[in-house]
């Protein structure tokens, strides 16, 4: 059966825009409901024991699986899902698609790992290669927990809140020397089924598992789609399960972007998320700010 665009119709409150300017993140509890984590963990660990068996898990035994959706496609449903898609649109506006993703696994590890300064801001070249202070947002990204992640020490995203407005941080001059967090530093915490939703520029690292549980998770970012996706998209409408997603999945996937100038916006009323804003009354006509 094909796939229907189900998005939550109310934009962010004037709160939850202040909250995400000061903090670079929002939280948002019980996204999923108990069947959805399961369908998503079950299909984490099909795809784990695929890497297993092509000999790409760390030495440590994880997953981290760039191309969510293709290596993964059980996950298409996260692209647009009601309780969570509306947070996207309302920072980023119509005009975007899924340019990076990636599905993690981390069993539990025996022993302590050789230190290694992990902090870091999205976006790779980006961060050297744009000159404003603070640096433009350019992407945001939304992380599904699959796995109990309530308390600390099984693997959580470590983030310094408000850091999405620094461009530096204090970290040692090599990479393996032992070096305590930034100051302010904490280890996100939430409950299988919350997401956390997050300015890709906010300063963050993944904490190592030392806990006796497996941390699962999904990381979706979404960008202007005159930015190049990371993930493999050429071949995706020839793609088995492409025709099962809706028109807004497949422009999340770079399907509706044949050129450059369709990304750059140029022709909005062919794009399917512009249509939908614009059939419920959530578009302003002054770009790129949704109303509240």
């Amino acid at each position: 059966m094909t796939a229907v665009t189900s998005v939550g119709a109310e934009a962010l409150t004037p709160e939850q825009r202040e909250a995400f300017d000061r903090d670079g993140y929002l939280m948002i509890r019980g996204a999923l409901d108990a069947d959805e984590i399961k369908r998503c963990s079950d299909a984490l660990d099909r795809v784990y024991e695929v890497e297993r068996e092509a000999g790409r898990l760390s030495p440590e035994g994880a997953m981290h699986r760039l191309d969510a959706v293709t290596s993964c496609p059980e996950l298409a449903f996260l692209l647009n899902h009601p309780r969570t898609f509306h947070y996207v649109w309302s920072i980023l506006g119509w005009n975007f698609h899924v340019y990076h993703s990636h599905v993690d696994k981390h069993p539990p590890i025996a022993g302590k790992r050789p230190f290694r300064f992990e902090w870091h801001q999205d976006g790779g070249r980006q961060n050297r290669e744009t000159e404003t202070d603070p640096r433009p947002r350019l992407s945001v990204k939304l992380a599904y927990f699959f796995t109990d992640l309530s308390a600390e020490g099984r693997g959580n995203t470590k983030i310094i809140p408000g850091s999405h407005k620094w461009n530096t941080i204090d970290g040692p001059p090599r990479r393996d020397m032992e070096w305590p967090d930034p100051e302010g530093a904490i280890e996100v915490t939430g409950n299988a089924g919350d997401v956390m939703f997050f300015d890709r520029r906010i300063w963050h690292a993944r904490s190592d598992n030392y806990s006796d549980l497996t941390r699962k998770v999904a990381f979706f970012g979404f960008t202007p789609r005159w930015i190049r996706a990371r993930d493999l998209v050429e071949d995706l409408p020839q793609q088995s399960w492409w025709d099962d997603l809706d028109p807004v999945q497949q422009q999340l996937l770079g399907g509706h972007a044949a050129t450059g100038d369709h990304g750059w916006g140029h022709w909005p009323k062919e794009t399917p998320l512009y249509n939908w804003l614009a059939e419920r009354d959530l578009l302003d006509p002054d770009y790129p700010p949704l109303r509240p």
